[in-house]
């Protein structure tokens, strides 16, 4: 898909408009997995989430090869809207983007801040697509897909910096959405010549890419009812899911109740909060636990973007809330 020459320059793409992100270790975290571990914080991003890097890489070059665009399209349920808000604002650049009805209210207010016409449309992802299609042919607009080979170089650079600070990580757990970070991961990975496992993670109310996973092709679901919103994907990527399926060991399903307890566990030992599809990765470190001894773990973060309502109704309702984050 690309080079480690076009990856490297992509870095510097990012650079220009944000810092890296940091990779910490946490010593409760490593107590609560029993193994070494490693948080790579795209969190703290100027989105608060991952999606903001492939925005800026496609923008970019969008500009720089095709100036006389008039304006760029997409649906999205809030990251990858903000990342194309963050980048379109600094390119100067009219967005539009739908979203489904009901989708996160704080999310939808971020994209309008950063200068977005915001429209609402269907009842999930997959509708809000197609109707963002049939606007763009309608308008003359240039739609931004949901995958595509600059939004993967984009968010690529994360595992570079990854990498490249820890190149010793075993096996790496990665969210999967549409499939542009675990892509950017496989790919990186691959370039560095490293020999890293990569392990998928998604909800197992929207499980489109372990079901295509197991059977070698690609499988819809005629559902996505999790509240993880960032991995509420029917419709895989075709492309997406071939550079998956060469390139992950396996992929994991994970429940609402999971990812719950693990943003709960991101609180309680580190003090940062992570969206649903940001704590995935450690729901299936959790759910993985005893394989991992004495391995050294790489978890992707890949987001912070809870609607505080979302966060008090779902993550703190449990009534043995206290005990399952001091597990």
């Amino acid at each position: 898909m690309f080079s480690l020459a076009e990856l490297e320059r992509a870095q510097e793409i990012v650079h220009a408009a944000m810092p890296p992100t940091p990779a910490y270790t946490w010593p409760l975290l490593a107590q609560r997995l029993a193994a070494d571990v490693v948080v790579k914080h795209e969190n703290h991003t100027p989105i608060g989430a991952f999606k903001v890097r492939g925005g800026i890489v496609y923008v970019e070059r969008l500009k720089r090869e095709q100036p006389q665009t008039a304006g760029i399209i997409s649906a999205t349920r809030g990251n990858h809207g903000q990342s194309l808000a963050f980048a379109a604002k600094r390119n100067r650049l009219p967005l539009t983007i739908y979203v489904p009805n009901g989708n996160s209210t704080e999310k939808n207010r971020a994209m309008k801040a950063f200068g977005a016409h915001l429209v609402e449309y269907g009842a999930d992802f997959q509708e809000s697509r197609e109707e963002a299609e049939r606007h763009a042919k309608r308008e003359g607009l240039h739609i931004v897909p949901s995958f595509h080979r600059d939004l993967v170089l984009g968010v690529a650079t994360y595992a570079l910096e990854l990498f490249r600070a820890a190149p010793d990580i075993d096996v790496l757990y990665v969210p999967i959405g549409q499939g542009s970070g675990i892509c950017g991961c496989i790919l990186a990975r691959d370039l560095l010549g490293l020999k890293t496992e990569i392990v998928g993670v998604q909800s197992a109310e929207a499980p489109s890419y372990a079901l295509s996973f197991a059977a070698g092709r690609v499988v819809s679901t005629n559902s996505s009812n999790t509240r993880a919103d960032g991995l509420a994907t029917r419709v895989p990527d075709s492309e997406a899911f071939e550079i998956i399926r060469n390139g992950a060991s396996h992929i994991v399903q994970v429940s609402d109740d999971e990812i719950a307890a693990a943003i709960r566990a991101y609180w309680i030992d580190t003090h940062n909060l992570a969206e649903g599809a940001g704590a995935a990765a450690l729901a299936a470190a959790l759910r993985e636990k005893t394989r991992l001894g004495g391995r050294r773990v790489g978890l992707i973060l890949s987001g912070g973007n809870i609607d505080f309502e979302l966060f008090r109704t779902w993550v703190m309702a449990d009534p043995i809330v206290q005990k399952v984050m001091m597990a």
